[in-house]
């Protein structure tokens, strides 16, 4: 199961703002997720101040923070100066949350189809890969129910399994990350870019899923895809559609992405999105790719 990597190490900085998580009591709850909100509004408005700033500067935004994601993995320059230390590899690290986008949001030779900017929540954007342009009319053949929120055989699909340094359990979005003992923890973001086709007998994503149970101590998904080539190690950020190239992400997250493409068979992932512990059941919007090498840290 474990998967080589390209390993770096910098200088580790603390996380500018925690991700929320749940809380023992409803006070606490209500304590931290107002803390957070009020720290996520300063963050929005620093970006929001460094943006007008940078307009009317004829600069770059999101001055003052680290590196940012997603990115071509192809272009391995990068000069933004914040360095944090990458995590450790996946199997020493609890999973804690899985969840995808429709469409890739990185870039690579193998994923490079533009499929446009999206709208204001990322639909519609990212990149596709490329042999969903040349899949059999069996592959692409229509499934009779809706799968995952409209996914169909052709598309491409990112997967994120995003693992934490935390003692916690897998559960639904990135709160399920820390706990209250550990508010600020490494993570890190396996991911691979699929083909969604109408093929059994293509990758079934049963053999990718959390099945509820620990690998000695730490929560783990059965497998990670193999055969999709080294992955490309690299310090970023978290992404979406609530981000980009002016309102830039504020966490530190280690990446690892793979540069292959692979087919994944529609069934299997209609049966994941029916039944999972991440309450997952569509493909979220994408961030738009982040170019600028002064927001991009340097692939070794």
């Amino acid at each position: 199961m474990g998967t080589a990597h390209r390993n770096r190490t910098v200088q580790k900085q603390p996380n500018a703002v925690a991700l929320a998580a749940p809380a023992d009591c409803e006070n606490t709850r209500k304590f931290k997720f107002g803390f957070i909100l009020a720290a996520f509004a300063l963050t929005l408005l620093f970006a929001a101040t460094s943006m007008a700033d940078g307009h009317a500067k004829g600069e770059q935004s999101c001055q003052g923070f680290g590196p940012q994601t997603p990115r071509d993995i192809d272009q391995l320059a990068g000069t933004n100066k914040r360095s944090f230390s990458l995590a450790p590899d996946y199997t020493e690290m609890n999973l804690c949350n899985i969840h995808f986008h429709a469409n890739a949001e990185h870039k690579a030779k193998d994923f490079a189809i533009y499929a446009g900017k999206g709208d204001d929540k990322g639909v519609g954007g990212g990149y596709q890969c490329a042999i969903s342009q040349s899949l059999s009319k069996a592959e692409l053949k229509p499934v009779s129910k809706s799968v995952c929120g409209g996914i169909e055989p052709g598309d491409t699909v990112e997967f994120h399994w995003v693992h934490s340094s935390c003692d916690v359990s897998p559960g639904p979005t990135l709160g399920a990350c820390l706990s209250d003992s550990c508010a600020n923890p490494d993570l890190r973001v396996e991911t691979q870019v699929f083909t969604v086709v109408n093929d059994e007998n293509a990758m079934d994503f049963e053999d990718f899923r959390y099945a509820g149970a620990k690998q000695g101590s730490l929560h783990q998904v059965k497998a990670l895809p193999t055969g999709t080539g080294l992955p490309v190690e690299f310090a970023g950020s978290t992404t979406g559609p609530s981000f980009d190239a002016q309102q830039c992400s504020p966490l530190q997250v280690s990446w690892s992405v793979r540069p292959h493409c692979a087919k994944v068979s529609i069934q299997s992932l209609a049966k994941w999105c029916e039944s999972n512990v991440f309450d997952e059941d569509h493909a979220h919007g994408v961030r738009e790719l982040v170019t600028d090498p002064a927001l991009l840290s340097e692939i070794e």
